[in-house]
């Protein structure tokens, strides 16, 4: 199953917030609840339902880690109805999984050039933009998300933006952004962890592990949390902290870039 651990929902059909890579899974066999896919049911033959249809089931396949299946899926979509904005702007997301970037920003562009106001394709190519190392650009397109009226999850497209203001130091926006999706979203661990970072970032030390341990209570944390965390309480000097938190990321996340970091006891 693909995870979480940084970033909010993409499409309605792919709720998936932010995300570690997907995890090795089984292939799993075809839902049976996507719309036109029924074997009880003649498929339809109208273009836009067919490529709705296959573009959820690319989408199912996406969640499940089964990227293969997905882009096939998602691949047909598109040859179906060129014009289905949604294909390929979740075909991108795929192809981000895959690391064929140029691929995908060239799905991206075509979604948007079809639905250049749709606020989940907006939030979509600004999460890619800000993974790929171009979080200025991206602000642009979180901005168009939450500023639509009519977008229905505007939480996840501010904690996007806080997120990607954090990684070009804009901290005064980025925790106005956070905090805003917070009281659309309260108790989203996301939005704690990154208001942790932002603080830290600042120095304050006790903020950044009120906001820290508040996220951790409230989900299973992954390594960016507790090397935080850790590094938090290391700079707090609450030493039998700073070693629990040590033995959680050797045990649970001996191969991780943080727990290397440890080892290299690199704390900035």
């Amino acid at each position: 199953m693909i995870k979480g651990h940084e970033f909010a929902c993409f499409l309605a059909v792919v709720c998936l917030a932010g995300f570690l890579p997907p995890a090795a899974a089984q292939q799993p066999s075809a839902p049976t609840d996507a719309p036109g896919f029924s074997p009880s049911e003649p498929t339809p033959k109208d273009p836009r339902t067919r490529a709705r249809a296959h573009t959820e089931l690319g989408s199912l396949y996406f969640q499940e880690g089964n990227l293969i299946v997905a882009l096939e899926e998602l691949t047909l979509a598109a040859a179906i109805d060129p014009d289905y904005a949604p294909a390929f702007a979740t075909r991108g997301l795929v192809l981000y999984y895959v690391k064929e970037f140029d691929s995908a920003e060239k799905d991206f562009q075509r979604a948007l050039s079809l639905e250049d106001r749709n606020p989940e394709i907006s939030n979509n190519y600004g999460w890619f933009l800000c993974q790929t190392g171009r979080a200025k650009e991206s602000i642009e397109y979180f901005e168009r998300a939450y500023r639509d009226p009519l977008y229905q999850t505007p939480a996840n497209a501010y904690l996007n933006a806080g997120a990607c203001h954090i990684k070009i130091g804009q901290l005064d926006t980025a925790q106005d952004a956070l905090q805003k999706s917070l009281r659309l979203m309260p108790n989203n661990p996301q939005a704690l962890y990154h208001l942790g970072e932002a603080a830290y970032l600042r120095g304050n030390y006790d903020a950044a592990r009120k906001h820290l341990m508040s996220a951790f209570q409230l989900t299973d944390p992954g390594p960016e949390m507790l090397w935080l965390l850790l590094r938090t309480e290391r700079r707090l000097g609450n030493r039998a902290d700073e070693q629990s938190l040590a033995i959680q990321l050797r045990r649970r996340y001996p191969d991780s870039p943080e727990y290397q970091e440890l080892l290299k006891r690199n704390y900035e």
